[in-house]
């Protein structure tokens, strides 16, 4: 059945403008001003992309100028890649102080101190086991701060001496996992772990 058109009057509602067909779609639309070859018009879609849609998507995000990036904008930034210096320079995977040794100065005691053993896995799966006292893990701090001046807060504080409690079980335990946090922070740190001065503390 053909479709009859009649002329909308003042009066007519929207629904009695198509008679014959319900709700008809014309494929003949296209753009103002353009024409296929040969006279036909292409056949296009009433539905139109939002558009955001319709804008180019040719590169990530990853590759867009850095000109182009607002003043004050955070960015995010892959540090993972291996051609990464201070990455390559990241060469411990953890830390352990696994006990202590109380080594005496003499018969009485006086000038004893104590050692503790440390353990260092690597990220090749190696091991090396070191011995330190805790004057020297005091001289390992002082020099990092003389080398990295502006890295103090990266360096937690090593735990406090006693002359009173210095041998007491709980007293070293405490000692012992402080000691342990600090080297943790240093040698997984890509800003210490190259360093020259603590390479003088591990092979010294």
């Amino acid at each position: 059945m053909e479709s009859v058109l009649h002329p909308r009057s003042s009066n007519d509602s929207p629904k009695n403008e198509l008679v014959g067909a319900k709700y008809p779609l014309n494929t003949n639309t296209s753009p103002r001003g353009y024409e296929e070859p040969g006279g036909e018009s292409p056949v296009t879609s009433p539905i139109t992309s939002p558009p955001y849609w319709v804008q180019s998507h040719q590169r990530s995000a990853s590759a867009i100028s850095i000109d182009s990036i607002p003043n004050g904008a955070i960015t995010l930034q892959d540090n993972t890649d291996g051609a990464d210096a201070k990455n390559k320079a990241c060469w411990a995977k953890s830390v352990y102080i696994e006990d202590h040794v109380v080594i005496n100065g003499s018969r009485t005691g006086i000038g004893a101190f104590v050692v503790w053993n440390i353990t260092v896995e690597t990220l090749h799966g190696g091991t090396m086991r070191i011995r330190k006292r805790y004057s020297e893990f005091d001289d390992l701090r002082n020099k990092l701060l003389q080398t990295f001046p502006f890295s103090a807060a990266a360096m937690p504080p090593l735990p406090p001496k006693s002359v009173i409690s210095k041998f007491r079980p709980k007293f070293l335990e405490n000692r012992r996992a402080k000691l342990q946090y600090f080297l943790n922070c240093i040698l997984l740190n890509p800003e210490f772990s190259g360093s020259p001065v603590l390479k003088e503390f591990l092979f010294s």
